[in-house]
């Protein structure tokens, strides 16, 4: 197991999640968001490959309507 920040609140979860892992274990949706690992942004085209590492700071957006 690892350590993250998500968020701001640290979670742990097992070594080798990529971050769309991490996406389905924290029941976010596919679209709509955005997500940043140690403010770096990463694409939805890499969430399969891009892997957490012990410490990394996850940024989730969810995008909102208004007005």
């Amino acid at each position: 197991m690892i350590t993250i920040k998500v968020n701001n609140q640290f979670k742990e979860i097992s070594e080798n999640s990529s971050v769309a892992h991490l996406l389905h274990q924290l029941a976010q949706p596919e679209h709509g968001i955005a997500v940043a690992i140690n403010q770096k942004i990463i694409t939805k085209s890499n969430w399969e490959s891009q892997f957490l590492n012990q410490g990394d700071d996850v940024l989730i957006i969810q995008a909102t309507q208004g007005g």
